[in-house]
Formats: structure tokens, sequence, C-alpha cells
């Protein structure tokens, strides 16, 4: 059964790659005992995590399986030596097609767990170009420069583009087709309507770095069904 929930990307006999789902903690907190790494760690022993991703951001996530390659590994993402693209689905549409959001992030000073733009906060820059976009969302792939929590959420809402069905930046609606599609009709399976997307929008797509060999290695995700699924639903 813990094989089954686990989707293994990539590994070697010093890393794995995961592809972890939505709603699925990296490390256990004190509130859920369960989380990507106890399950790796009923399969391999004991993993070292290196990175993480939030609970409801799915993708390519990286463990090591050793000390040693774990100390590597951290050190690559502290020094900034690994490249770490996202892909999200946000409401609306940046008003250009490739740019760099460079604002300071802070911790909110009331807010516990919330993040926020703020002069005196860590230099912060997110990269982002236009994959696809429509009337009402577009597709967008951001590259990390920085490694700030919520980092692409909170600087998509400051460019004035949320990601989609973002509880703590956004509306946290999900996404109806009926909503935006003219003449939307319910299948002949479906006695209510299901939303197309039903949780944080955001995917870990691709990670690129260095192995102990000093080779480059590229882990990626495919970008999840609903992302690419709305918007063929709503292309002009």
């Amino acid at each position: 059964m813990v094989k089954k929930k686990l989707d293994i990307l990539l590994e070697d006999e010093d890393f794995i790659a995961v592809d972890k789902p939505s709603g699925l903690l990296s490390i256990a907190d004190r509130a859920q005992n369960e989380s990507l790494k106890s399950l790796l760690d009923q399969v391999y022993g004991t993993v070292y995590i290196v990175h993480r991703l939030d609970k409801d951001t799915c993708g390519v996530i990286l463990f090591a399986k050793n000390k040693e390659a774990h100390q590597y590994l951290c050190q690559q993402f502290e020094n900034r030596e690994v490249e770490k693209y996202y892909v999200a689905v946000v409401t609306g549409c940046p008003a250009e097609d490739e740019s760099l959001i460079d604002a300071p992030l802070a911790e909110h000073p009331v807010q516990k767990g919330v993040m926020q733009v703020h002069r005196n906060g860590k230099p912060s820059q997110t990269g982002y170009r236009i994959l696809e976009k429509n009337n009402h969302f577009s597709l967008v792939e951001f590259q990390l420069f920085t490694g700030r929590m919520h980092q692409i959420r909170v600087h998509a809402r400051h460019a004035g583009f949320p990601v989609a069905v973002d509880e703590l930046y956004g509306d946290g609606n999900p996404v109806f087709l009926s909503k935006y599609k003219r003449n939307y009709k319910l299948s002949r399976t479906e006695d209510t309507e299901r939303p197309i997307i039903n949780r944080l929008a955001l995917h870990a797509a691709r990670i690129v770095f260095t192995n102990r060999r000093g080779k480059s290695v590229t882990v990626t995700s495919p970008t999840p069904k609903p992302f690419l699924a709305l918007m063929k639903q709503l292309k002009k």
C-alpha cells in the first residue's frame, strides 16, 4: 500500500526524486503524522529531506538517502545552484509575457504562517513566462531564484495574478467550468458539476541539480491534467 502512494521519478544510491501529491505534507508536523518522508522511511529506512513543498503543492521533491548526499545536496540549495521551475494556473493574465518579480518578503507580523511583500523583508526574486492564456486564466511557468516560504504565491498575488484556488493569497474558490464557459452542459455520467480544479493550482515541474559525481541531473514531473484540461476548455 505504501508503494502505491509513492510515485518515484528518479533515484540512485544517493537520492530519491518523488512526484508529491497535493494534500500530503513533505515532513510531519504536530497536527499530522503522515507525510511523504514518513512513507519513504517505511520503504527505504531513514531518508533525509533536502527541501520542502507546501502541503497543497504537488510535483518534484528531492530526498537524500545518506548523510553525505544530504549535506552535498543541501549545500547546492543554500548556494542557489539548483534550478527550480514550477507551473501554475493563475487568475487573469500577466501584463508581460515574460518578466522578473523582484520584491522582498517577510513574515506577516500578526498572521502566523503567512508571508507578505515588505521593504524590510529578505530579497526575493521569481521569474515567470506565460505558456498559455485565455480571457480568464493563464498557465505560467515560474522559476525560483530565491527560496522563501510561499514565494511564488505571494509574488503572483503582488503582481496581480494570484494562483488559482489559493486560500491564503487568493479567493480560494474551486474552478467550475460553468462559470466561464458558455452553454456548459453536464456529461451524461454527472448529476452535479464537479470543479475542474479544486485545490491549489501550483505544481513543482522541474529541478536541475548536480549529483555527487559532478553530473547534471534533471527531474521532471508532467503538468497536472486538470491544469491542461482547463486551458483547453477555455481556449479561444
